[in-house]
């Protein structure tokens, strides 16, 4: 069946662009940079603590002010006390670069500090201390207000931290410096940004719109990339808004704006073939989350497929594959204990036990779903795990829509599933 390509609605409005101030204190924090002292202890701690205060302190004074702001001989006592800390090889140059600036306030240049700040705010995020990482990355934007990636980089990392309030202001910065200095692809991706804020407040409308926004600016652009990522998010809001017949022309359009090897399309792919599950075609989504299996590296990721795997398997009648998928989730699950993946992909299991009419198995599957649930706050996969056990002890197998012959999405689905495979394995 022919596709056609999904179109962004066309825009309606102008609007006059203003950069507007952004949030730099979240709800918890007592004093600027507690956050690093709590996840960075010692004399490491204390010194990434000491380089951002004087980093923000810096980048606030008017040039003017500078020069008299440290006391003489501050870049030699922080360099000693950087060397005593132990700071590993990732942070001994950034941080020597803010030391070299307690020295020479009144010539140090701003994009050389806020790139130090960067620098520091990679190696928490790489290190999972996003606290950190996100004072740093607000370090680097208050050093170098001027810059749209700088400011981007402080809301995505807000939004990761749960800061809706303060992502939200930096995001809506990013549009209006992005807009100004003309970095299209800075200026899409805050638009996208700002969507998936709303995603996680659950006003679905809106973040429709933004990411429309993102789509229509990557589209003028050619940044398929980002038109890709866009058209992905909304096939998500398609999902959450039960619009199955645009959630399968999405689908498509991603995948021809990422083009057939391009990374981003293993997440792409399993994100589609979990919304085919729920829409009865097993075999094609069991068919692509095999292809994925070298796509992900990250464990959580991994014990999140083969919850996937086993769900469709169990919808497809394949109870080799779905025995395969447990043992290995349950090895991958008691190497690593603290997944955040583990209870979703637990329910999964649970529901491909239920379709194979595996009573006693779909009940210890939900019911450590449950227990993990619970232990995270997770209150949607809670309700649905009890719902299961419910299920598993009535003998009620999984309620799932069979996709019929005479579906007109069939034949597109096929199609997709087929490219699917041969891009991830090729």
């Amino acid at each position: 069946m022919r596709q056609r390509k999904f179109k962004a609605p066309p825009r309606k409005t102008t609007r006059r662009w203003r950069v507007p101030p952004a949030l730099t204190h979240g709800d918890t924090d007592a004093f600027e940079g507690l956050s690093v002292l709590d996840e960075i202890t010692g004399d490491l701690g204390l010194v990434l603590w000491q380089s951002l205060r004087d980093s923000m302190l810096w980048g606030r004074a008017g040039k003017a002010e500078r020069e008299a702001l440290f006391t003489p001989g501050a870049d030699r006592s922080r360099v000693a006390e950087i060397m005593t800390a132990g700071a590993p090889e990732e942070l001994e140059e950034p941080l020597k670069t803010m030391a070299a600036m307690l020295g020479a306030p009144a010539t140090a240049r701003e994009e050389t500090v806020s790139l130090a700040c960067r620098q520091v705010a990679r190696w928490a995020e790489d290190r999972g201390q996003l606290a950190a990482a996100l004072a740093y990355a607000q370090a680097a934007a208050v050093v170098n207000p001027a810059d749209p990636a700088t400011a981007y980089a402080v809301g995505r990392l807000a939004r990761r931290r749960a800061e809706h309030a303060r992502a939200e202001t930096w995001f809506r910065r990013t549009i209006a410096l992005a807009r100004q200095a003309g970095d299209w692809p800075t200026y899409a991706l805050a638009f996208n940004g700002l969507g998936n804020l709303y995603v996680l407040r659950g006003n679905f409308p809106a973040a429709r719109r933004f990411f429309i926004r993102a789509l229509r600016a990557a589209g003028r652009n050619s940044l398929h990339d980002i038109e890709g990522a866009a058209l992905h998010d909304l096939f998500g809001i398609a999902i959450e808004t039960g619009n199955t017949k645009e959630a399968h022309e999405l689908a498509r359009a991603a995948f021809l704006a990422y083009g057939p090897h391009n990374p981003k399309l293993a997440r792409l792919a399993h994100d589609v073939a979990y919304f085919w599950t729920t829409q009865g075609y097993f075999d094609r989504a069991l068919a692509v989350f095999k292809s994925l299996l070298e796509h992900f590296s990250d464990t959580a990721m991994q014990v999140m497929l083969f919850g996937d795997m086993g769900r469709a398997a169990g919808g497809a009648g394949d109870r080799e594959t779905f025995q395969w998928a447990w043992d290995e989730m349950a090895e991958m699950v008691r190497q690593n204990p603290g997944n955040d993946t583990t209870a979703r992909a637990y329910l999964d299991l649970a529901h491909g036990a239920l379709s194979l009419g595996a009573w006693e198995r779909a009940d210890d599957a939900a019911q450590r779903a449950l227990d993990g649930a619970t232990r995270r706050g997770d209150g949607k996969t809670r309700l649905t795990a009890e719902t299961v056990i419910d299920a598993a002890r009535r003998h009620q197998r999984a309620e799932v829509r069979t996709a019929a012959e005479r579906d007109e999405w069939r034949e597109a689905a096929e199609a997709l599933a087929t490219d699917f495979v041969h891009s991830l394995t090729s």
